[in-house]
């Protein structure tokens, strides 16, 4: 009996003794097969070669010595030409666009994947450089045609981190976090403003406008391009009436669908031409404006109203707007109709006023006109900035001196010169928009500035000439004809 007790006993811690063995040889098999436990390798960070040293030192403050990871990351990065569309573990990083002088005339560059543009090159007339640093002092560039700040889509490369992992959503997202989160330029944040110059819709084009019946013919090659922006403006001389002619300058009443077709938003009226109808057409004008929701600035029913600054909070970005009519007539200084008159404590005082407020300062003026009419060839009196009466680049310059940022010349018929001064930019002279003085090459002639604003900062201003012909149309001039243009304009700046 004794002996089977024995017997039992051996079996039994016989069979612990295996059950045990099989337990542990179990619980670290399973973790030497599945690498846990004391048989546990910790994920690895695996930089891949295509990221930079900047992106490396973000990298190392997110992945420190202390992270322990379950699964193996690889983190790399790529150039694309388009904005994809990014998966799980993608990040939009950085936006590279190409820019070049401020008077380059060139308008973009060909390349055939995106890396190349990374490329050292010592010969390249661009420089790559991150969105954040675009500004006005630079010329944007197309890549491949596309513009940019057109859609925020294409005409940049766009710079994508890509995490892998197994475990992304467990392990890795939390610890990227909003690190990597980054806020671009976009259509919902950025303010275009087309400003335009002379419109005066009148005489000829009167009598245009009975024979063709409809008053947005005059608009029709250039009301898409002009009313895609988020605030279109004119400078217009004449004002709406029954009584206009095909010898004055007032405008028939139709001519107001000629200006809404261009998505016209903001209206100037510092043009010495709007009480040529009357102080009544004049009047009526400005109510025409109100009802259809149009701003005007440097003009008004009465002193007070003209000299009224315009001010603009749209997109994160606030415009201070103020236009000047100097010596050429129209101005009012009671209680009737007319321009704006320019006063130096004044405007000093107004732009000082705006720049407390933090606002960009846009200055526009209605300077001595250029007259170089006397002849059919192409006459370059006018590109120059001082062909106007007195000292133009010493009186706009003056203005970027008070504090302004962008001043305009909105009196001259035929463009002239431009030029980064100070602290800002001017542009002498734009030139007509519509009008009816088809008999000079230089009349036909316009610049339109598309500023772009995103935080209250100016992006960039593209300069892009239009030219009318015989038949009245305004359109946008060829790439040919502009390059020709613009180099003219640039090669007389002061």
């Amino acid at each position: 009996m004794a002996k089977g007790r024995k017997r039992g006993k051996k079996i039994f811690w016989c069979g612990l003794g295996i059950f045990v063995l099989v337990f542990v040889g179990t619980f670290f098999g399973v973790q030497y097969f599945t690498k846990t436990g004391v048989f546990r390798i910790p994920g690895v960070v695996y930089y891949d070669e295509s990221l930079n040293d900047d992106e490396l030192a973000v990298l190392a403050e997110i992945f420190t010595d202390e992270i322990d990871l379950d699964k193996d990351v690889t983190i790399s990065a790529r150039n694309e030409l388009a904005l994809p569309e990014l998966h799980e573990g993608e990040f939009l990083y950085n936006i590279y666009v190409p820019v070049t002088d401020f008077y380059s005339i060139e308008n973009g560059i060909t390349v055939a994947s995106a890396d190349e543009l990374f490329t050292n090159c010592l010969d390249c007339s661009y420089k790559l450089i991150p969105v954040d640093d675009l500004d006005f002092t630079r010329r944007l560039l197309k890549i491949n045609d596309q513009y940019y700040l057109d859609d925020f889509k294409s005409g940049a490369v766009f710079r994508i981190i890509s995490f892998e992992s197994e475990l992304y959503e467990e392990e890795i997202a939390p610890l990227i976090g909003d690190a990597l989160q980054k806020t671009f330029p976009e259509s919902d944040t950025v303010l275009t403003f087309a400003q335009t110059g002379v419109t005066a819709l009148s005489r000829g084009m009167n009598q245009k406008l009975y024979r063709v019946g409809d008053a947005t013919y005059f608009a029709e090659n250039i009301k898409d391009f002009l009313s895609q922006f988020d605030l279109t403006h004119t400078s217009n001389e004449s004002s709406f009436t029954d009584y206009a002619s095909a010898s004055n300058i007032c405008s028939d009443k139709r001519f107001v669908d000629t200006l809404l077709s261009i998505g016209l938003d903001i209206v100037e009226l510092t043009g010495n031409h709007n009480q040529d109808c009357g102080d009544v057409a004049a009047l009526e004008t400005i109510d025409t404006y109100i009802a259809n929701g149009i701003k005007i600035v440097g003009g008004g029913k009465t002193a007070d109203e003209a000299a009224a600054p315009l001010e603009i909070d749209e997109k994160g970005t606030g415009i201070t707007m103020l236009a000047y009519n100097l010596s050429t007539g129209g101005a009012t200084y009671d209680d009737t109709p007319g321009a704006n008159q320019y006063y130096d404590e004044v405007a000093g005082a107004q732009i000082a006023e705006a720049k407390a407020r933090g606002d960009f300062v846009i200055v526009d003026i209605q300077y001595y006109e250029c007259n170089a009419y006397a002849s059919t060839y192409e006459d370059a009196t006018c590109d120059y900035a001082d062909s106007s009466a007195g000292d133009q680049v010493g009186f706009f310059r003056s203005l970027i001196d008070m504090g302004a940022d962008v001043v305009v010349g909105t009196a001259a018929h035929q463009p002239q010169t431009f030029e980064l001064y100070g602290d800002g930019a001017i542009y002498y002279g734009l030139g007509n928009l519509f009008f009816d003085q088809i008999w000079w090459p230089g009349t036909t002639r316009s610049l339109v500035l598309v500023h772009h604003f995103y935080n209250g900062k100016l992006l960039q201003t593209e300069i892009v000439p239009t030219v009318y012909g015989d038949e009245m149309q305004t359109r946008l001039m060829d790439e040919e004809t502009r390059e020709w243009f613009l180099e003219r304009l640039i090669s007389v700046r002061p």
